[in-house]
């Protein structure tokens, strides 16, 4: 009899393929063994107005979408995560409008560079920030669960580095100096919102696998 452990099939709800980069690395080091891919392989992700407040609800809406367009009877979980940068000097912006914070099509460069053209001349000690990632993991029968990550920090006067993607080369990680856009993906992942949060999932599965 083998104690191969069959792997929980998980498919992330996006279409960002950082986002499904940092979530594999994440689950390699499971105990138990996760097969991750992407809402891209049944077709993409549905639109989704993200119409709530708050990254839980919105993580909500892109998971029920997602769980949409997947096959039903193959054992697919459905994890979507909503995630953004909070900034204490714009009062928590751009919150849930991170990735369009620059307008509806912004690149990441254009919301990195309208992020630190509203912080000209702010001090450092005034540019504490924090990142949050909130998860909505759905079972093949519906069930719904939530785990949140956070991450303090601050934001650089200019960005630095090419790793990592989103506000990574202007984030400064609480107890480092580097942007996560310096560091490695190991180095970030380890201790980052979407890993502190993903940790929890991990967690999670450990106790009901």
């Amino acid at each position: 009899m083998s104690d191969t452990k069959a792997p929980i099939r998980l498919v992330i709800a996006t279409g960002n393929a950082g986002k499904v980069r940092d979530f594999e690395t994440v689950f390699a080091g499971s105990e138990h063994p996760v097969e991750v891919v992407s809402i891209t392989q049944f077709g993409g992700m549905p639109e989704v107005v993200e119409s709530e407040p708050d990254f839980r609800g919105n993580a909500r809406l892109k998971a029920q979408a997602a769980q949409s367009s997947v096959p039903t009877g193959e054992g697919w979980w459905t994890l979507a995560d909503d995630s953004g940068l909070s900034v204490d000097a714009l009062k928590g912006a751009p919150g849930v409008y991170s990735a369009r914070f620059a307008g509806p099509d912004a690149t990441d460069a254009d919301n990195r560079e309208k992020l630190l053209q509203v912080l000209d001349g702010i001090p450092m000690e005034k540019r504490g920030a924090h990142f949050t990632c909130h998860l909505c993991l759905i079972s093949p029968e519906g069930e719904i669960w939530n785990f949140e990550g956070i991450c303090e920090g601050s934001i650089a006067f200019a960005s630095s580095g090419t790793n990592g993607f989103g506000y990574d080369p202007l984030f400064i990680q609480k107890g480092d100096s580097l942007t996560w856009g310096e560091l490695d993906k190991g180095h970030k992942n380890a201790d980052s919102h979407r890993g502190r949060a993903t940790q929890k999932l991990l967690r999670w599965f450990g106790e009901h696998f």
